[in-house]
């Protein structure tokens, strides 16, 4: 079932009711029919008619959408601020797939791949160090560089139904505490980034694009507004229902825009140490 395949599929699917057949049809077709092999934009059908499937989305076939220039996977990523890709990976190098889905990022020390397992301790500046096998806050990552990573792919190596990343959008959040409030919420580091302590603000713009940044942990207010802001947006945060990105096989993958999603980790329980993920940072997707 190729795109012209889809695409008919997509029409008939937005018909009337009695015209569900044919798209049950298709959808069957093409999970009997492909080796586990299909394009993004099945894999967006499959999961809006709200199916069950197990498929590998194939980087060489992403299309470009001609009218606005942007590929099916960075349209996907729009439309939800994630995108979970089941079984991508399975069988590759996780530093080759994101190659093919975006232009990666090395943090210091030319590590790319970053390897999450849950720890009950480790070093005092991260996570684990704080949390140790609890839940982690819902955060935005490296929300204290000034110009955060604009995605992060995770890869999952073992993983559990019961441990899902936990996503809310950030976005929204803060446009029910107001944008221009956001704007002018000034915010700064909890330690200082290569000898400075810079204010940062919880909304800020690149000139393309809004970027939210939130870590109730690493980012601490800078001033009255940023007080308030930093107050009414956690309280919302904790009142939101996320959504959980689930991803139980190796080679599953999820990306998150990290500019406008905030995503959690659930509490490990003990037979769930084992979970382990891979993390890559992505300047853009391809």
């Amino acid at each position: 079932m190729g795109d012209r395949g889809y695409r008919k599929a997509g029409r008939r699917c937005r018909g009337k009711a009695h015209q569900a057949r044919p798209v049950q049809k298709a959808v069957s077709d093409f999970k009997l029919t492909t080796t586990g092999i299909g394009t993004i934009s099945e894999l967006a059908l499959l999961r809006d008619i709200g199916l069950t499937y197990n498929a590998c989305a194939m980087t060489s076939e992403i299309a470009i959408d001609e009218g606005s220039g942007r590929s099916e996977l960075r349209m996907l990523a729009d439309l939800d601020g994630y995108v979970v890709l089941p079984g991508i990976a399975a069988g590759r190098p996780t530093d080759r797939v994101a190659e093919e889905l975006g232009q990666v990022m090395l943090l210091s020390g030319g590590k790319l791949v970053q390897e999450l397992t849950p720890k009950a301790t480790s070093t005092p500046n991260t996570y684990s160090g704080l949390f140790g096998l609890d839940r982690f806050p819902f955060h935005t990552d490296l929300a204290h560089w000034l110009i955060p990573p604009r995605y992060l792919l995770l890869r999952c190596i073992r993983g559990y139904a019961d441990v899902p990343t936990m996503i809310l959008d950030g976005r929204a959040i803060a446009s029910d505490v107001g944008a221009d409030l956001m704007g002018r919420a000034l915010v700064r580091p909890r330690r200082p980034r290569r000898g400075e302590v810079r204010m940062l603000r919880l909304r800020q713009s690149d000139g393309t694009d809004d970027i939210i940044r939130w870590d109730i942990e690493y980012l601490k207010p800078a001033s009255h507004v940023g007080e308030l802001v930093f107050s009414n947006f956690q309280n919302r945060v904790e009142e939101a229902t996320p959504t959980a990105a689930v991803m139980v096989d190796d080679g599953d993958v999820l990306i998150i825009d990290n500019w406008r999603m905030l995503h959690a980790r659930p509490a490990i329980a003990p037979n769930r140490r084992d979970r382990r993920l891979q993390r890559v940072y992505l300047r853009s997707l391809a």
